[in-house]
C-alpha cells in the first residue's frame, strides 16, 4: 500500500503534469499567455480596424466562426482553398459561396501574429477571438475566449451543404441541426440573435414577400409596413444580392433590439421571424425573455458561444497550426 506521503506526493506530481500538459479537448483561456501574450490586443486591434472602413465587418467574422464550427467542429476548415489535398473548399458550398466574407481580415491577424509570436496561434483561435472582438466592439458583451484550437487539415464541403442552417428551413429543421453538434434551444436563439447587426442579400427572404410557400401571397407573419419596405428594396425583377439590414432598428449595434423586432414582426429571415411566429414553439418564451431583458441576453449569447466554440475542437498534436489559413502547411 502506498504511505500517506508517498500518495500526496503521487497527487502533487500528478497536478503539476496536469497543469503543464492540459488534456487533449481542453480549452483554456490562458492558453497563449507565455506563448504569444499579445494574442487578443492583436486580434482586436485588427477588427477595429477594419471596422471603420466597413461596417458589415463585425457580423461577417462573427457568421465564419459560426459557419465553420458547424462543419468538422471549430478547426478552420472555411477559410481552406481549393487546390493540393483540399479538392472541395467549404467556401464554395451553397451557404458559403459569395455570401460568407472577412477573409483578408483573417489574413491581416495572421501575418500580424506570425510577425509577433510564428507559428503559435491557429486560424481556428482568431475566428474565436475575432468573433468576440466584433461583437464587444459593436456594443455587445465581451468575454474570454477559450483557446488552445488546432487546424484542421482537410474541409467538407458536403458537410458544409448538409450541417449549417439555412435560412429557408423549417424551426424544426434548425433545431435538429444545432442538436446535432450538442447546442440547444437556448443557444439556438442567444446565437439567432447575432442577426441583430449584419446585412442580408434579397435572395435569402425574397420568397417571403410575394409568393410564399405557394400562396400568391406575403408571408403573413411579415409586418405590413416593414414588408413595404422591403417590396421596395427587393422587387421581384430586382437584384437578388441587394443588401438589407437584419436589424432595421439598430443595424450595427448589438444589442437585443433583434428580439424585440421580432415581437413586431420584423425579423427578415423566415428562420428569425420562426423563433417567435411558431405556436407552441419552446422558443417564444426565451424571444420573450431576450427582449425584455438586454442582460439575460448578453449571458446567454456569451455562453451559447462558448458552447459553440467547444465543438470538437482539434487539440494537443491533433491538426497544425497553419503559417497561412488559406491552405495547408507544405502544399
Amino acid at each position: 500500500m502506498l504511505s500517506a506521503i508517498n500518495y500526496s506526493l503521487l497527487a502533487t506530481i500528478f497536478l503539476v503534469l496536469t497543469l503543464i500538459f492540459p488534456s487533449e479537448g481542453q480549452l483554456s483561456s490562458t492558453f497563449y499567455s507565455s506563448t504569444c501574450s499579445n494574442v487578443s490586443s492583436i486580434v482586436r486591434s485588427a477588427v477595429q480596424q477594419a471596422l471603420q472602413s466597413d461596417s458589415r465587418i463585425g457580423a461577417s467574422l462573427s457568421r465564419l466562426h459560426f459557419h465553420d464550427c458547424f462543419v468538422n467542429g471549430c478547426d478552420a476548415s472555411i477559410l481552406l482553398d481549393q487546390g493540393g489535398n483540399i479538392t472541395q473548399s467549404e467556401k464554395n458550398a451553397a451557404p458559403n459561396v459569395n455570401s460568407i466574407r472577412g477573409f483578408d481580415v483573417v489574413d491581416n491577424i495572421k501575418s500580424s501574429l506570425e510577425s509577433s509570436c510564428p507559428g503559435v496561434v491557429s486560424c481556428a483561435d482568431i475566428l474565436a477571438l475575432a468573433a468576440e472582438s466584433s461583437v464587444s466592439l459593436s456594443g455587445g458583451p465581451s468575454w474570454n475566449v477559450l483557446l488552445g484550437r488546432r487546424d484542421g487539415l482537410t474541409a467538407n464541403q458536403a458537410g458544409a451543404n448538409s450541417s449549417i442552417p439555412s435560412p429557408f428551413e423549417s424551426l424544426a429543421n434548425v433545431t435538429s441541426k444545432f442538436s446535432a453538434v450538442g447546442l440547444d434551444t437556448t443557444d439556438l436563439v442567444a446565437l439567432s440573435g447575432a442577426h441583430t447587426f449584419g446585412r442580408a442579400q434579397c435572395q435569402f427572404f425574397s420568397q417571403r414577400l410575394f409568393n410564399f410557400s405557394g400562396t400568391g401571397s406575403p408571408d403573413p407573419t411579415l409586418n405590413s409596413t416593414y414588408l413595404a419596405t422591403l417590396q421596395q428594396n427587393c422587387p421581384q425583377s430586382g437584384s437578388g444580392s441587394t443588401l438589407n439590414n437584419l436589424d432595421p432598428s439598430t443595424p450595427d449595434t448589438f444589442d437585443n433590439n433583434y428580439f424585440t423586432n421580432l415581437l413586431i414582426n420584423q425579423g427578415l429571415l423566415q428562420t428569425d421571424q420562426e423563433l417567435f411566429s411558431s405556436n407552441g414553439s419552446s422558443t417564444i418564451s426565451i424571444v420573450n425573455n431576450f427582449a425584455n431583458n438586454q442582460s439575460a441576453f448578453f449571458e446567454a449569447f456569451v455562453q451559447s458561444m462558448i458552447n459553440m466554440g467547444n465543438i470538437s475542437p482539434l487539440t494537443g498534436s491533433q491538426g497544425e497550426i497553419r503559417t497561412d489559413c488559406k491552405k495547408l502547411n507544405g502544399s
